[in-house]
């Protein structure tokens, strides 16, 4: 019985030690090179308000919404690490936006804001354009309609930007989906 657990315990450990390290070494490529295989969804995705996110924390910017949600209009939020979470990609997350100093290709509520950091399954999709869902899912790749609680981590109870503040902060998460940014349908496998 001992050799049992002994044996559980050290596969568990390992599979731990290869979860994490495969984390690690996950990376954010930014929005540049997405648009290299997906120019359709770059252009779409320009239009949306998610493209713009970041210079929405600059001073004078959305000035009325943000004294309507209490906030001073005229102070700079772009190292603000309680707004940085939401108006960038992979803010406080290994290889994500660190500063607009040093980070900046991901500055904006960017592609893998939403899908995952896409070092490893950007890899797969270029290698093989009909791709099988569960392989980029495997090493990172979400699909945002399979994840309300993805988009519930900006649009959910810390924002200052709530229905409370204005009815039109309601998060309908099937509503918004279709509004993120027109979709194409990628050519992969189930």
């Amino acid at each position: 019985m001992r050799k049992v657990i002994s044996v559980v315990v050290s596969f568990m450990f390992v599979m731990a030690f290869f979860t994490i390290a495969n984390a690690a070494d996950v990376k954010y490529i930014g929005v540049k090179k997405c648009k290299a295989c997906h120019m359709k969804q770059y252009k779409a995705w320009k239009k949306t308000k998610m493209f713009k996110s970041f210079d929405n924390l600059k001073p004078g910017v959305k000035a009325a919404e943000k004294t309507k949600a209490g906030l001073d209009p005229n102070k700079d939020y772009t190292s603000d690490p309680e707004c940085l979470k939401c108006h960038t990609t992979g803010y406080g997350k290994p290889g994500g936006f660190k500063s607009i100093a040093e980070t900046p290709k991901l500055a904006g509520v960017q592609c893998e804001a939403c899908h995952g950091p896409g070092s490893k399954f950007s890899k797969i999709m270029k290698k093989n354009k009909k791709f099988k869902l569960a392989e980029v899912k495997a090493v990172g790749w979400i699909l945002p309609s399979e994840d309300e609680k993805g988009c519930m981590t900006c649009h959910g109870g810390d924002s200052p930007f709530s229905e409370k503040v204005d009815p039109k902060y309601k998060f309908n998460f099937k509503e918004r989906l279709e509004k993120t940014h027109e979709h194409f349908k990628l050519k992969y496998e189930h």
